[in-house]
């Protein structure tokens, strides 16, 4: 059986990782994907998700771009990690035809209602289109089957000491979503602690170029991601994925989630209680280990699935 999937986005070099996994899957069947601004503005994220899903030879895939600043307060700046332009200056072709007119959150609603099945929404971006997408189509939004988060974090960030970036880009967003979302979703957390530790070594890299075009793209742009985290490249996006496909290789607790939205050095560090009770607090199930060679693995063969004849 496959399952429905739908990908909230902001291609950045790790999204795009997360797109090629689920196009290269054929247990999920990628029914939309939707941009945010935040690695890079919306018209760039927008354009690399068409760019990315027509190098995986899905350009039938409709992509609908949505918010291109945050709730509340407005970021003027966005995660150099990626370069200028997203992918890590490696050269993707125009995509044809035109994105889907619809706002995201409109875009969202529509393809849940229309789906004959619950559809499992993946967002790896900053939760801004969530966010809409909850308060706008509340109803709708209640008949997913999960929504899985990266972002995040237990221990330190990476855009300041205390948060993640995805959260810290829009942290009223997060909080609407992962603190008081008033919407009954199954949720799961992937955060920051688990997906640093999830990375590509050069061995890796050098069996992903060598498995075709699609796989050389993907390896020069990972090799353009000025992480800073060591050796090994993270895929923190494509873990959310990985996730769901392979749920036997994650550890998961459900724990109490908390977004810090003041205006202090804390802002966007997420609090996780995994003290919560389930049975009296409402929780959200948190991804706090995984085999990370395995998951790097399972990622390996699934990309490299997309250069095979």
């Amino acid at each position: 059986m496959t399952r429905a999937v739908l990908i909230d986005c902001d291609p950045g070099i790790d999204d795009m990782m997360a797109l090629l996994t689920a196009c290269a899957s054929p247990e999920l069947e990628l029914r939309g994907v939707t941009t945010v601004g935040g690695n890079v503005g919306i018209e760039r994220t927008t354009r690399n998700a068409r760019a990315v899903l027509a190098l995986a030879g899905r350009g039938d895939v409709p992509v609908a771009a949505g918010a291109r600043r945050s709730l509340v307060r407005g970021v003027t700046r966005h995660d150099s990690a990626h370069g200028d332009d997203g992918l890590g200056g490696i050269d993707l072709p125009a995509p044809g035809g035109r994105a889907d007119p619809r706002p995201a959150a409109e875009f969202l609603a529509a393809a849940v209602a229309a789906s004959a099945e619950p559809v499992t929404l993946f967002a790896v971006g900053p939760l801004t289109n969530v966010a809409l997408f909850y308060a706008a189509y509340p109803d709708v939004a209640a008949t997913l089957d999960r929504l899985v988060v990266m972002g995040g974090s237990i221990g330190p960030g990476n855009i300041t000491p205390a948060a993640e970036f995805n959260v810290w880009f829009d942290p009223e967003a997060a909080y609407r979503v992962l603190a008081e979302p008033e919407v009954a979703v199954p949720t799961t957390l992937v955060p920051l602690d688990v997906t640093r530790r999830t990375g590509l070594d050069e061995g890796d890299l050098d069996r992903l170029a060598a498995a075709g075009p699609i796989g050389d793209h993907a390896a020069r742009a990972l090799r353009g991601y000025r992480h800073g985290a060591g050796p090994a490249i993270p895929v923190h996006d494509a873990v959310a994925v990985l996730s769901v496909l392979h749920p036997e290789l994650m550890t998961v607790r459900p724990a109490a989630v908390d977004v810090e939205t003041g205006l202090g050095p804390g802002r966007g560090a997420t609090l996780v209680d995994l003290r919560a009770d389930p049975a009296t607090a409402p929780t959200v199930d948190v991804v706090v280990d995984a085999d990370s060679r395995a998951v790097v693995a399972a990622l390996l063969d699934r990309v490299t699935r997309l250069d095979r004849p």
